[in-house]
């Protein structure tokens, strides 16, 4: 027989893991390169970047618009791996706290 109770302290316990884990984000970081690592931004799992490191060959010539391409590829690198990284980290956080339940998807309580 189902027993709400047990379920809604399941729900609670889920809730206060995920909280934590969310709380961690912050400590979690990738890096993404362009141009064979001309460029090179890191980004935290708050999907924040926070680090960027530009080859000195790069400042010192003239093709602006190359850097710039460079730093939004590197950056866009950066955050896509952070993403897997933060998914993976709230996935094994509240790994088995829930019953699998069809259609229930907590990565969309991290957003």
């Amino acid at each position: 027989m189902f027993d709400m109770m047990s379920m809604m302290g399941k729900v609670k316990e889920a809730q206060a893991k995920m909280k934590e884990a969310q709380a961690e984000l912050g400590t979690i970081s990738a890096k993404g390169s362009a141009g064979g690592d001309l460029v090179i931004a890191e980004a935290n799992g708050l999907k924040q970047i926070i680090d960027l490191q530009i080859d000195e060959s790069l400042v010192n010539g003239t093709d602006k618009e190359m850097m710039k391409d460079l730093i939004i590829a590197a950056s866009n690198k950066a955050l896509d791996e952070v993403s897997i990284k933060a998914q993976e980290h709230i996935q094994k956080a509240t790994e088995g706290l829930l019953p699998n339940i069809p259609g229930m998807d907590l990565s969309s309580m991290m957003k």
